[in-house]
This record gives C-alpha cells, structure tokens and sequence, in this order.
C-alpha cells in the first residue's frame, strides 16, 4: 500500500501502517520499514560516542527540531536527556500561548477571545503565537526543539513557509516509533510526581520507595488519562493527526530537513540512536560549557508530554 492510499483507508490503530507512511523519508528508491530501520540504527551505532568538537564546524546546521510519537512513547524523557545534556532550548507551544494571553499580546488577545467563547485558534493565529517566540532575537542562530506543533498539515505548512523566508527552516524531525503493545504495559505502571514532573515506571525505573518520589518523598500519583480505554482513545487521534503530518514531512526531506524514525522498546535504547544524530549533524555545546548563554522558555518537557494546548486540536 503507498502512503498516499494509507492515508485515504480507515483509521486503524496499527503501527505498521503507520511505519508504511514515515518509512520512504530516508533515501531515494524503495526501502522496507525494516530496511530503514537498520540504516537509522547503524548510523547511530557507527557514530554514538564520539566526542563533540570543541569547535564545531561553521557550516554545521543549527538544530532545529520537532519530535513525534505515540502517547507514551518517551518523547518527553528523550527531549529531557537532550536538553539537560546539551545548549538546547525547549520551547512548548502551550506554554507560549499561555504566555502571550497573560501579556495580552496583540495575538494574544485575539487567542484569549477564540479560547474563552470555547473555539478551536485558527491555524494561521496559533502559527502567529508560536513564530512570535521562534522570531525572537535570543533564538536567533540558537538550537531549539519545538512541542506541542504543529497539530495539523496546514499549521505544518504555515510554520515552513515562515521559517523559510527567515532563512530558518526545520532541520529535523524525529518520529519515535514505540509499539501499541509495549506502550500500553508502560503506561500502566507509570506513577509521576506531579509538582515536579518526575516519571517512574514499575517495570523498570522503580522509586526508591514504592509510592514515594525519590527527591521529595511526596506521594507519586497516576495520570487520569493512563488507562487502556483512554489511551486506545488517544492512540486513534494520534494515526489520524500525524501520519499526514509526517507523510507532509517525508514528501519535502531533504538534505537541509531530515526525517528520521528511531525503534525501540524503552528510551534507553532509542537515546544513542538520537544522540548519535545530533552530536554528528549539528552545533551543539555541551550544557555545562555554556551556562553563560540565555535560556529562553526552557520548560520541563516531561511535564509538557501530555499536556493540552487551550483551544488547539487535542
């Protein structure tokens, strides 16, 4: 089945279709989920462990990233890792759509209007909020990963056409391809700390204490929506939103934009894969080298994962 004709057939959770979409990104002629997993992997294993340049090269890209997966694919515990590793900023659209409402913005003003009558923000007016920030001068020639959007191939589209003319476009996108199956025994024995964000998962990354948080030892809680039925319910909404986001995306990869998708059943094995594709495609310091420079909206992003945007599809 091409990707166009998974995109036209009935939504099904299955993640095979899903790969079938995101899986022709990578290189010119046909290439298997399988194959191109294999490509994706060996490049990070080739290349994992090396050490960062004191001195990248000039003409290295900045990175500038998005990052998609499944409810519960560890995409917040992943962004975390990076940026607590590196010059990174995280940049969440909820938070900046909060933030231009309480400075009552001119956008703002007119999302807080759109958001208190109980509508949805037109695409080209959250584009407005969330370029406002990526505009601003402390980004500028700064690497960023971007949450929470775009949400819909029209606001994907807005967004590259903005980043383009500023001479800023993507320059990856990262699909985090976890299986329904394992997905759904992770979430079940999550427990989070909710002030601070903190995820523990029973099966492999235990509190200290059973029901405690390690740093607090405040009570660990689970998360309403980490049941079966609401997840099915979230799984259903993410193949309908993003396969043709990333269908979108794998239709204009390029050199300058890449799409890679990285397998794996915990976040332990899909971070070297990333990390070997960032230390070895972009400029980036180590975080600890440059605790001079400015941070601009670094929020939490395991806090993030999950998070609804007012007014933006769920």
């Amino acid at each position: 089945m091409t990707a166009t004709n998974a995109l036209l057939a009935p939504v099904r959770i299955s993640p095979v279709r899903f790969r079938s979409i995101t899986s022709k990104a990578q290189a010119p002629g046909p290439a298997s989920p399988t194959a191109q997993a294999h490509r994706d992997a060996h490049f990070a294993r080739t290349h994992y462990g090396q050490a960062l340049s004191p001195k990248p090269s000039p003409d290295a890209p900045v990175l500038r990233m998005l990052m998609f997966g499944k409810p519960g694919a560890g995409k917040g515990t992943l962004s975390t890792r990076l940026v607590n590793k590196y010059d990174i900023n995280f940049l969440s659209a909820g938070d900046i759509l909060r933030q231009n409402i309480a400075d009552k913005t001119e956008v703002g003003r007119i999302a807080e209007e759109i958001v208190a009558a109980g509508g949805l923000l037109p695409d080209d007016v959250i584009t407005t909020v969330v370029t406002s920030k990526l505009d601003a001068p402390a980004l500028q020639h700064r690497p960023w990963i971007l949450d929470g959007f775009p949400r819909t191939v029209g606001q994907g589209e807005l967004l590259d056409v903005h980043l383009r003319n500023k001479s800023t476009p993507l320059s990856l996108i990262v699909n985090v391809d976890v299986s329904d199956e394992i997905i759904l025994g992770r979430i079940s024995d999550r427990w989070i700390h909710s002030p601070s964000g903190r995820v523990y998962n029973m099966s492999y990354n235990r509190p200290k204490v059973d029901g405690r948080d390690d740093v607090t030892g405040e009570p660990l809680v689970k998360r309403p929506d980490d049941n079966p039925e609401i997840f099915a319910r979230r799984l259903k909404a993410f193949y309908e939103q993003t396969s043709p986001l990333l269908a979108y995306y794998a239709s204009r990869a390029s050199a300058s934009t890449r799409l890679v998708t990285l397998k794996g059943a915990t976040s332990d094995e899909i971070w070297p894969q990333l990390e070997g594709i960032v230390q070895q495609s972009f400029r980036l310091r180590p975080k600890d080298s440059s605790s001079h420079s400015q941070r601009v909206d670094l929020a939490s992003p395991r806090r993030e994962e999950g998070k609804r945007v007012a007014g933006m599809p769920a």
